[in-house]
């Protein structure tokens, strides 16, 4: 009988391989099936739209796509009479032009008068150094109340970082442009809008303030405990470890 010991736990060790490799061939297809949910999901959740109520202004930040789906949005805005000003905010290309004054004309022609546009040209390259100099503008206006117009898949990190940085007496609302080059139903089947959910989920892993000072207030006013210091990604989806 001792001589078949040997014989019997091979059979044993043989019989848990093959049962583990059935479990992950199972949930590795069932994962396959599902993908498509869990991806939408995501992205879903990514995204996110405020409750827009009245404001002094409406800000559209640089960087609109090749179909100004963020002037588009701004210019529905201004039409429903969501603020009575629309600011073009865009990084300089030369030092007398930029995208500032492309995203004027964009407005324009989607029904916004010229003369309820406020271009502003900035040298910042990250949402943050763009909130920082819009931070300043809206002190220098004395404005209460601003909506933030961004690409769908930008809207939850700007919102966290517009939050961060200005002022606590200045309410901050964000409103989500649909994007030509991100669908949150199938972002997963173009390459283009696979790179830009990627970049954007690793920026919210990176400091999404882009080391910007945050004031002794303002850290009070986050309430970010411990473990969402050290993964920032959760403060950006609010969550708590």
């Amino acid at each position: 009988m001792k001589r078949f010991r040997p014989m019997q736990r091979e059979r044993g060790g043989i019989l848990i391989k093959l049962i583990v490799s059935l479990f992950l061939m199972t949930f590795f297809l069932g994962l396959y099936f599902v993908r498509h949910p869990v991806f939408r999901f995501m992205a879903e959740s990514w995204v996110i739209e405020d409750t827009l109520d009245k404001a002094d202004a409406l800000i559209v930040l640089s960087d609109d796509n090749f179909y100004a789906d963020r002037a588009t949005r701004a210019a529905e805005l201004f039409r429903e009479g969501k603020a009575p000003l629309v600011v073009a905010s865009g990084r300089r290309l030369r030092p007398s032009a930029g995208i500032s004054e492309l995203m004027q004309h964009d407005l324009v022609e989607r029904g916004v008068p010229k003369d309820k546009i406020l271009r502003f040209p900035l040298d910042g390259d990250s949402t943050g150094e763009e909130a920082q100099a819009l931070a300043k503008l809206a002190k220098t206006k004395k404005w209460r109340r601003a909506i933030v117009v961004t690409s769908n898949y930008h809207t939850r990190r700007a919102r966290y970082i517009f939050r961060q940085i200005f002022p606590q007496n200045i309410a901050i609302s964000v409103a989500s442009a649909r994007d030509g080059d991100f669908d949150p139903e199938s972002w997963w089947e173009k390459r283009k809008s696979t790179k830009l959910f990627i970049r954007e989920i690793v920026s919210g892993f990176e400091n999404p303030v882009f080391d910007v000072e945050v004031s002794d207030v303002e850290k009070r006013r986050c309430k970010v405990s411990r473990g969402c210091r050290k993964f920032p990604i959760c403060r950006v989806w609010n969550f708590q470890l």
